[in-house]
Order: structure tokens, then sequence, then C-alpha cells
């Protein structure tokens, strides 16, 4: 019996642990996109909305009933690294059009259950017309159209909006696409992570623009912390103060308890979702916290919990994903140009201890160009070589790899985790023959972890 019974033990660990890893790839999880995965986090889902409390602070929500678990990730900062991106070949991020776009569509479809394309396009150019600081919505314009077809398909994966009859990409060719949708507008509601809304702020209109960013703190500001969150346990700033009277007119004094509770959570928040944790990073108080002997007891218990494998480094902390559960995004990659540019434009930056500038950056992308004259086709041009060190600076970036210092692009750490030992021409594209260390994984939504061996 008792045999049985730690054998029954040990599955729903490794269940929680994979329903962890599920969630900070997906943090929404729909049973259409995934259903052996929906079943298991249905299955556990109390296991898994305490571990992701208590290490986290996020909030779980599980609805078998309308088949999607929703995670609600909060950073206490912005972060470009994980845009919304098209649904199209390329998957390119979306800029401030689609941007606006969607949050004038999601507004839109909270009150249609049922839609069809042509009606939900002149809602959106209503509600754009109406507002001074909106550019209005011209459908007749085919990149206009296109944006839009993007901002549905989004919807579309996210399970919000279902073709019941047509196809949304017709729309691109013409405006007279029939489409009709069906909509989840609970789901919609449930997409904001933020805990507090937009509307919660109060701000008169006119005063958005000159108070955007701190607008944007106030946002993701959280009650349960009081001022803690304000500047990591320490005295909050002149802004920061200013955007807490915004959101909580009463906020009381961070006790010991709300601090140490913050402190947990903003370390734990950053290991589990990025790609790597540098100490540099750390404030004075979150790197105490986490080389003390409580901090660390809960580190390595919450990171075993989550099925990873902890690697602590003289400069920080990576996560080793065994079975890349948490993967979506994976480094090194050969799926686009500028992974592939990244990857080689590695050595050249980890050869400089100082960093490089943007002219030598470009010069070293120069220099791939010409040694590969049929590659990178969309880079071929006067200023390719530029934005081909761009993209891939971009790349470096967003898995932890590079840093910007003053006007230099300086490496990190983890970047000499990496070695390209020789090259080989396939299609007249540079292939990396090989690379030492481990291949970096990052999750789009979710956490960026280290992946296996290569």
């Amino acid at each position: 019996m008792s045999t049985l019974a730690n054998q029954l033990a040990a599955a729903e660990r490794e269940e929680v642990a994979r329903g962890i890893r599920l969630l900070l790839a997906r943090p929404l999880l729909t049973e259409a996109a995934d259903p052996t995965g929906f079943e298991l986090v249905r299955r556990r889902r109390g296991p898994l909305a305490k571990w992701f409390d208590y290490t986290c602070g996020w909030n779980l929500v599980v609805e078998p009933r309308r088949g999607y678990a929703r995670l609600a990730k909060v950073r206490a900062g912005a972060d470009g690294s994980r845009p919304a991106r098209r649904q199209r070949a390329g998957r390119a991020p979306f800029d401030r059009r689609r941007y606006v776009l969607l949050c004038v569509t999601a507004a839109e479809l909270l009150s249609m259950p049922m839609t069809t394309i042509g009606l939900l396009a002149d809602r959106v150019v209503q509600a754009t017309a109406a507002d001074q600081a909106l550019p209005a919505f011209d459908p007749v314009h085919r990149p206009e159209r296109m944006a839009f077809v993007d901002v549905l398909g989004l919807l579309e994966s996210y399970g919000v909006l279902r073709a019941v009859d047509g196809t949304t990409e017709t729309y691109v060719e013409t405006a007279e696409a029939k489409v009709l949708y069906g909509v989840d507008t609970t789901l919609l509601m449930r997409l904001p992570a933020a805990p507090v809304g937009a509307s919660g702020l109060a701000v008169p209109p006119d005063e958005v623009p000159t108070r955007f960013e701190e607008l944007l703190t106030g946002m993701v500001r959280e009650r349960r912390y009081g001022a803690a969150s304000g500047a990591a346990g320490g005295e909050a700033t002149e802004e920061e103060t200013r955007t807490t009277a915004v959101t909580e007119p009463r906020t009381t004094a961070a006790t010991e308890p709300r601090r140490t509770l913050w402190l947990r959570h903003s370390v734990l928040r950053r290991l589990f979702d990025d790609p790597v944790l540098y100490r540099a990073d750390l404030t004075e108080d979150e790197l105490a916290y986490v080389t003390s002997l409580t901090g660390r007891q809960i580190l390595r218990r919450s990171v075993e919990q989550a099925g990873f494998v902890l690697e602590e480094r003289a400069e920080g902390f990576l996560l080793v994903d065994p079975d890349a559960v948490a993967t979506d995004v994976r480094f090194p990659d050969d799926t686009s140009t500028a992974r592939v540019a990244a990857l080689l434009l590695l050595e050249p930056v980890c050869g400089a201890p100082a960093g490089l500038l943007p002219e030598q950056l470009a010069e070293a992308g120069a220099e791939l160009l010409r040694r590969f004259p049929r590659w990178a086709k969309a880079y071929q041009s006067q200023d390719g070589a530029a934005r081909l060190a761009e993209d891939a600076v971009r790349v470096l970036r967003d898995v932890g790899l590079v840093h910007r210092v003053g006007g230099r692009v300086v490496g990190r750490p983890a970047a000499r985790r990496y070695r390209v030992a020789g090259t080989t021409s396939t299609d007249a594209r540079p292939v990396p023959a090989t690379s030492t260390g481990r291949r970096r994984t990052t999750g789009a939504a979710g956490g960026p972890y280290e992946g296996d061996e290569q």
C-alpha cells in the first residue's frame, strides 16, 4: 500500500512540474490548442495555483467548462522582448498600429457574442473616428486591412474569436469578404494581466500623453505588497509615489512581511521569466534575500518542484529544462536570418571586452554578407549590413546574452557559453556547424530557459 501511495505521489509531482512549465511557456492554455496539456492542468489545478501564488504571486484561473487556463503573469517593468506576433509566415512583431487596432477591436468585441468581419470593421472605423488621439481606421486601403487581419488572427489564436463561416485572410484582398465569428467575451476579459485596469487610474485624457510611463507603472502596481514594491523594498521614487497616490490613495507603509513577500516574488518572477538572472541586475535587498539561508532554500525547492535544474554561477542563475516543455523559442536557431546572424556575431562581440560600436557591428554584418553573397537577400542593400547587425543584436538582447553600455554592445557572461566551431553553406546560406555550451530557450509569454545540450 505504501508503495502505491509513493507511486501516486511521484506521479502527482511529475504532473505538477510539467503543468508549471506548460503554463510558463503558454500563460493562456486552451483545450482546443492543447487538449492533453489542458487536461493535465485541469486535473492538477489546485497544486498549480498554490505553487504560482506562493512562488511568484501570480493568479491562475482554470475554467474546465469553458476550456481554458489563464496564468496572470505580472512584471514590475516593461519588457519588449515578448511582443505580440503576426500569425503569418515570418511572425513579425506587432507595430504600434496593430497594437492600437488590437485594443480598439477588443473593446468593441466585448458586447458582441456574434459578429461578421465587416460589421466589426465598421465598429472600429466609428470608434477610431470618435477618438482624436487615435488615427482613423480606413479599410479601403490594403495595408490597413492587412493590419486588421493580423489583429483578428492573434485573437483567433487566443481562442477569443472562432471563424464559424469563411476565412479571415480573405479580407486582405477585399473589404467585401464574408466571415462570421463567434466571440468568447469571457475569455476576452481574461486577457489583460495588469492588476489595475486602465479605467481605474481615473486620469483626464489630456494628461495621458505626459504621464504615460507613470500610468504604465500604476497599472502593474500590486496592493498586496504595499509600498514595498516601489523600489524592491527600498524608498520609492517621486514618480512611484505619485503613481501609488493615483492607484492606492490609502496605501499603508511596507511592513516587514510585505517586504519579504515582495523580495521573494520579485526575484523568483525574474528567474522563471528570463533567460538568465544576473546578480548584477538585482538590487542589494534582492541579492541579500536570494543568498540568505531562507531565500536559497525557497529558490532551490521552487526550481525542483517545477522540474528544472538550477545552475548557480558566480555571475548569476540559469534554469535548465531537460524536456524543453517551457520552450517556444530556441537559441541557437537557424529558422531566421537574424537568428543565424546573432550566433555568428557573438564571436566578435565576446572578443571585444569593451564592446562594439554600431559601426563595428555593421562592419561585422557586412563581412557576413560578403562571405555569403546569395544569403540574406532582404539585407542586400546599402544599409542592409547595419540592419542585419541591429536585428541580430535584438535577438541576443532578448535572450540575455548582450546588453548596451553607453553606445556599445557588450557581451554578458552567458554569451561565452557559445562558440561557433565552423559553418557550412547550404542553399547559399551560412549554417553554424556546431556550438559549444547549451541551447538557450525562451518563452514568449512564459519563461525563457536554458535547454538541452547541443
